[in-house]
């Protein structure tokens, strides 16, 4: 199923879908979870548009190349061009709107990728990867600093995260990745994940929400 940017009631985004800038990292806890040093500054990669489906039906995982897991994240669409280290309120001004999404993860072929110290794209980037709900309008938040996630997965709250948690926070975030690549409309920035993450097995429900603001229910087919 191809891949639209929409807002929760059904409006569609005409922007193009652009790229996924991610950051890895981005919570302390999730951080030592998996045995990471705390990076001094963020740590960025990019997901192409192309990896990116909807939440809605349901999604597909690879079966063949080792566990995929499931990171909880909060995705921030940007609506206008922000380079060369934005204001804040140039920021603010630039975000259309906030999604739950999945970034999933072929954790056995990145751990081989870092043992290597080679980059992530074959764990992070294949067909699938990024799974995004619709969007809130950005006016529905009241407070950049206090979103909250949270993912279950057959009725058991597996992640639970806020935004205040975040070692970089969403708007200083977004101006750190501006000052170094451009950012157009109907591209992603994915914040990070919350501590939590793990595997994910065909036939599970999913249930994923910014708190008080959205909430989607999913599967893996």
């Amino acid at each position: 199923m191809s891949y639209q940017h929409q807002y929760t009631d059904g409006t569609p985004i005409h922007f193009p879908l652009g790229k996924v800038v991610c950051v890895g990292r981005n919570y302390a806890e999730h951080a030592a979870e998996l045995n990471n040093p705390i990076p001094t500054e963020p740590l960025l990669f990019i997901k192409p548009g192309s990896c990116t489906v909807p939440m809605a039906g349901g999604f597909a995982i690879p079966q063949d190349r080792g566990a995929v897991h499931f990171e909880a994240e909060i995705a921030v669409l940007i609506g206008k061009p922000l380079s060369k280290k934005p204001s804040e309120e140039e920021v603010l001004d630039a975000i259309s709107g906030y999604a739950p999404a999945l970034d999933l993860t072929l954790r056995d072929v990145q751990a081989k990728l870092k043992e290597k110290g080679l980059p992530w794209e074959l764990a992070k980037s294949f067909d699938g990867a990024y799974v995004l709900a619709p969007f809130v309008a950005a006016d529905a938040v009241e407070d950049v600093r206090d979103i909250g996630i949270r993912l279950s997965i057959d009725g058991q709250v597996r992640q639970d995260g806020n935004s205040r948690d975040m070692l970089n926070p969403i708007v200083p975030l977004i101006r750190h990745i501006a000052a170094h690549f451009s950012l157009q409309p109907g591209d992603v920035v994915s914040t990070g994940t919350p501590a939590g993450v793990g595997p994910l097995t065909s036939g599970e429900s999913l249930e994923i929400e910014l708190s008080g603001l959205s909430r989607f229910a999913s599967r893996v087919l």
